[in-house]
Formats: C-alpha cells, structure tokens, sequence
C-alpha cells in the first residue's frame, strides 16, 4: 500500500503554500514562500506532469505492474489539488498579502485601475524601455507562433473599424530581459509598483494602431524539461547537452495556462495552434510567473525575518584544518554554522606544498564558486587534481558545462558524466605525502558543494581523516574515472561506506533486520529518518515489515512519502511528519537502535527509485561519539518541533500540529543549541 507520488509531492507545495498563508511569518517571506510554490509548481509540471500523462495512457493492467499506487482517477486528482491550490494562492494574495503591503505603505498594482498621476509614467517606461523588447505577431497562418518554455505572453483579439473579421495577435510580455516591476512615483508616503504586464496593457493601442482591440488575455506554456539523452561512448557529451539545452525550450508541451476568464474559443483557438491536449489545459490568475513575486521591491522595510549569522567555531576557521582533522572528526550543520572551513579545507589544500592530489565529485556547482576556483588554483600549483562533474544535474547543466571548460583549460582532470547513471554522491579526497607517508583526508557530504545554497539548506558535512574511509573513497574515486556502470553490486567491496549499486540498500536493510530482532527480544527496536523523499518499494516494504514486528519508526520527510503510516496491521507503528520553514530541509540523518549504541549514518541518499538504483550515492556512519551525539540531539530536536511540522496522514492534507504545552520550532532550537555549543 502506496501513497501516489505526484498527490505526495503536491501535499508537500502545499505545505509551502500554508507558509504563505500563516501571519506569524513576516510579510515579505510570505512572498517568498509564494514565491517558491510558484517555482515547484513549474517544475512539477515541466519534470512530473509529462510523465503523469504517458503512464495513464497505459493499459490498467500494465500500470499495475508498474506501480501500485496508481488508480484511473489520478490525473483528474491532480487537476483538481492543483486548481483547488491555485484558488488559495489567489486568496492568499488579494486578501492576505496585499492588504497588509498596503498597510506597509506600499502599494503593488493588481488588477487595479492605474490612478492618472502614474499614467504619463507608465507610458514613458514603455516607450524608453519596454518597447524595444515587444515583438508582436499575428496569428494569420504565414508565420509560425511557437512560444518558450516559462515565457510570458498576451493573446489579443482585436479587428479593424468597419470590419466584422476578428484577428488573434500574440505579444510577448519581456520578463526574461526587463524587471517584472517597476516602481512608480510615490503618492502621500505610499510607494507604488507595476508589473510589467500592465505596463504592456496600459499601452496594447500602441502597438496595434489602426485596430480595435477588444480582449486582452495573458498565458503562459511549461514544457517537458528532460534532455532524452543517450548518453553514448562515442558522442560528444557537453556538445551534445548544449544542444538539447537549446531545445528544452522548445520542448512537448505540458501546461497550457490562461487567464481566468479567457472565452473558452480563444481557449480552444489556442489549444489547436499550439497542440496542446485537454489535460494540459489549466485556468489561473491574471498574472502568472509569480516566483518573481520574490524580486518585489522591500523599500528598506524590516519585514522579512531577523538574519542569523552562521555559528563559528574559531577552532575550525582560524587554525591548520589538516591539523585539526587529523585530531578529531569535524561535523558541521548547515547553515547554522558557517560554511568557512569547507572553504578553508579546499583554500589551504590548494597552496598547501605536501598535498599531493585531490579528489572531488561536483553535482551542482555556484556560479561564482570558491571551491571550483580553489581547485583551479591547485592545479596551477602543480597538484593533481580529478574532478568528477554530472552534466546532467537538472537545470544546472549549462552552469556545469561553464565551470567543467575553466577546470579543464586550468589542467584539472575532467571526469564527465557517467553513461545510464548520475553520480549524486557529495564527496572529496585531499591526499598529502609527508616523508614518503601518504595521509588522506575526506569530507563527506549531505549536500553540494555549494557556498550560496549553504546559506539556506539544512545540512550536515563530516572531515575525518578515517584511513578506512578514506581508502574507501580513492577506491570510488578510480572506479568512477572508468566511466560505466557496475556489472555486478559484488565488484566493489565497502565495508565502512554504503554506496548505492554495490551494498547500500542491502546495509540499510541488514540495520533494520537488526532492530527487528531487538524489537522481538523485547530490547525495543527504533528506527529513526530524516530524509527528502521516500518512494522506493524495497525500503517502504522494509519498514512496513519492521513496524509489524514491533519497532518504533519515526520518520521526517520534507517532500515525496510514498509510505502510509499508521494503517493498523501494516504501519501502526510508524509516524511521519514534515517540516517547512524558513530554510529548506535538505539533510539525510539515518539513526537505527536507542542509546549510546544506535548506528548513525549520514549521506545524499534520499530513498527513491532513482538514488538506489540509478545514482551513485554515498552515506557514511558517524563514529565519533560527540558527532553522533550531536546528529541524535537534532533529530529529536526536529521531532518535537510543533510549529512548523505537520503530521503525514494523507498525501495531500497538512493538518498542523496542535500546541500542548510550550512551543517548539526546530530550526530556532537547533540554532540555539549549537550557540550554546560553541
């Protein structure tokens, strides 16, 4: 028994979309919160939404075979949570954020009448500035219209004085190459915004003289984002990638969104031009692309949340890292605490005269990395440097392929993408020879190596100098320079690190079998999660069968949860809660047994389909008692969060916790727990 995947993942959104809604967040992140549930459902729509409609085109039986949680209704279901959360976003917006702009003295125009002082404004931004960018056309069958992917554009009915005939005309609305708004001239201390849709509204006439206009509707397409790459031996890959690049743009479409209130002949009108079937037709608002909704102007306003400076342990930042590593296991929580010594770790490993050679697989690098320059340094500095970078990290190839030209101009080792799979695994190796001893150095990850999403994911990064580990690593390091995929999980041996294709579903299955045997000796068997998505049938069967043997199983899932928990004879020992606030939860924790002698493990791998059996993935088992003290101490943190986790009960429905007793979120008492820490 299965929860759908697609009614999960917009459970989650819509969890998001609660931020926006709640008073107690400030008011500018209750426009980022709308912000990012406009963003998700994008991709939900370029990513999932295609897939969506080729499996319900199957036979029943077929799809059965496939997956189970699939019924003939789900597309229908998915329409109606998407329009339903669509109708609360709206009424977030007019009636909650709007409103209280407004009581902050700044006004954002939306589906208001333009008030005359601003009139003569809006006319000389659109003659300066927008017009330049309009490119209008006439859907009069010579030229062919085929709009981008995200792309913002009018559909416009209008005729000429005297004739009956009515023309179609399409006007794109330059968001990609102009701000989304303008500010306007401030009247009686209120400031005053515009989107650029309405700049373009204000001054259609313009650009159709001589004609009648007589609708103006705005609409936007999504399309399919996957490459479709074959990922040959004998292509060019990042030749390759750039071009399918070129043409996701352009892609099958998905979504088909218009304006509310568009006539349903221009709705059909447009459906045929662009061949877009019934189901990918969606109704929304008068503005669409409201992820911009972050870029609003803040006027210096303090309406967004205190910023909290990352915790530093100067011992960590101030001293030899090398040294330190080599003392103690160094565990770091992101972002609460400063990503320095990451930085530091690559800093002094590229000017430092005894490191030899240096190790890192890269998934999706910053666009102005300090690691990816580090390592550029190291090469120049005559160390050997090999690094391992995915090409094929969704929406981050193009910046990929950039920094995979300037590494290897500097004479980095470019390892490319792997054919048939994805290295997700976030790990590097620091090698240093001091009188003919080699000693090595690891960092082991549950996210990028990213400063700028460091600021903002939640997550764990180890440097140990493990010789076991490390060993381990060098023996991934040079598999992974052969460019293929496993023959078999037996070719690689790891005994410390679990290391999906080879032993990781197997390790975790062998913990949970070992907290069944605790449960049924009466020693209390406890299975404790925090991941991004649980999806894959194995490990949900697992505990599935781990919970009818008496173990406790708490879990924290952000997004995807496949699992039902709390269904009598099956998961009545299961619990799963989610949390969404101010920083995306992004960490992987794995905790299995109580006391000091739990294994506690952390990595990338979040257990879906494509982690365990179509990625490299890494995770690592914390040793070090202070380290996984420290690992335990957050997740029970976590757990006792009820602010801002909901409980998982039904994939979409997100029933808030009730508060007994004094409040607790999460993220502020981790915070707080590891100031008092430092």
């Amino acid at each position: 028994m299965f929860y759908n995947r697609e009614l999960s993942w917009l459970g989650f959104n819509y969890r998001v979309l609660q931020e926006a809604a709640s008073t107690t967040v400030p008011l500018f992140e209750r426009l980022k919160f709308l912000s990012i549930f406009s963003s998700n459902l994008d991709e939900f729509f370029r990513v999932r939404y295609p897939a969506v409609l080729a499996f319900a085109s199957l036979k029943n039986k077929t799809q059965k075979k496939i997956r189970d949680e699939w019924s003939t209704e789900v597309i229908e279901k998915i329409q109606n949570e998407v329009s339903s959360q669509l109708e609360e976003f709206g009424s977030i917006l007019l009636k909650g954020i709007l409103p209280s702009l407004r009581e902050n003295d700044i006004y954002l125009y939306y589906n208001d009448p333009v008030r005359p002082e601003h009139k003569p404004e809006i006319a000389e931004i659109f003659l300066s500035q927008t017009l330049s960018f309009i490119q209008p056309i006439l859907l009069d069958g010579k030229k062919k219209f085929s709009p981008e992917n995200n792309q913002l554009y009018f559909t416009i009915a209008l005729k000429k004085p005297g004739e009956e005939l009515i023309w179609h005309a399409i006007v794109n609305i330059p968001s990609d190459k102009l701000p989304r708004f303008f500010t306007l001239s401030p009247i009686d201390n209120t400031h005053y915004v515009i989107f650029i849709d309405d700049i373009i509204r204000e001054n259609m006439q313009t650009i159709f003289p001589g004609f009648e206009i007589l609708s103006v509707y705005s609409f936007k397409i999504n399309r399919d984002a996957e490459l479709n790459l074959e990922d040959e031996y004998n292509i060019d890959l990042i030749n390759k990638i750039e071009r399918q690049l070129s043409k996701r743009k352009f892609g099958p479409p998905s979504r088909f969104l218009f304006e509310s209130g568009m006539p349903k002949s221009i709705q059909l009108f447009l459906a045929s031009v662009l061949d877009i079937s019934l189901d990918e037709i969606f109704a929304g608002g008068r503005y669409h692309n409201l992820k911009d909704l972050a870029s609003l102007p803040t006027f210096g306003k303090k309406l967004s949340y205190e910023k909290q400076e990352p915790v530093k342990n100067y011992s960590t930042t101030s001293a030899d890292i090398f040294n330190l590593i080599s003392s103690k296991d160094v565990l770091i929580h992101l972002p609460y605490q400063s990503y320095n010594p990451i930085l530091s770790f690559f800093n002094q490993a590229a000017i430092d005269p005894d490191v030899t050679e240096i190790y890192i697989a890269l998934y999706r690098v910053a666009s102005e990395s300090h690691i990816a320059n580090a390592l550029i340094s190291a090469a120049k500095n005559d160390k050997k440097v090999t690094v391992f970078l995915e090409l094929k990290a969704r929406f981050d190839e193009a910046n990929n392929i950039q920094w995979s030209r300037r590494m290897k101009d500097a004479g980095i080792k470019i390892i490319y993408s792997i054919p048939g799979i994805k290295v997700h695994s976030k790990i590097a190796l620091v090698r240093k020879k001091i009188k003919n001893e080699t000693i090595n150095y690891c960092v082991l990850s549950t996210g990028n190596f990213n400063e700028t999403t460091a600021r903002f994911y939640t997550d764990h990064v180890l440097l140990t100098a493990d010789s076991a580990i490390a060993g381990e690593l060098l023996l991934l390091f040079n598999f992974l320079q052969e460019r293929r995929v496993p023959v078999n999980n037996k070719e690689l041996k790891f005994r410390k690190l679990l290391v999906s294709q080879f032993n990781m579903i197997e390790r975790f299955n062998e913990l949970i079998d070992k907290e069944i045997v605790n449960a049924k000796k009466g020693k209390g068997g406890l299975v404790r999660i925090k991941i991004n998505n649980l999806e894959e049938p194995e490990m949900i069967s697992a505990l599935y069968r781990a919970s009818q043997a008496g173990v406790k199983i708490k879990l924290i899932v952000r997004s995807i949860c496949c699992l039902v928990p709390s269904e009598k004879n099956m998961s009545e020992n299961i619990v799963a809660k989610r949390i969404v606030d101010r920083y995306l939860e992004h960490s992987r924790i794995f905790i299995f047994g109580q006391d000091d002698e739990c294994d506690v493990i952390i990595g990338s791998a979040d257990w879906m389909n494509r982690n365990l059996h179509r990625r490299i993935e890494v995770c690592v088992p914390v040793e070090n008692v202070d380290c996984k003290k420290e690992l335990v101490d957050y997740f029970e943190l976590q757990w006792n969060d009820n602010v801002k986790s909901v409980m998982i009960n039904d994939p979409v429905e997100q029933q808030l916790q009730t508060i007994n007793g004094s409040m607790v979120n999460a993220q502020e008492a981790i915070y707080n727990y590891i100031k008092q820490k430092a």
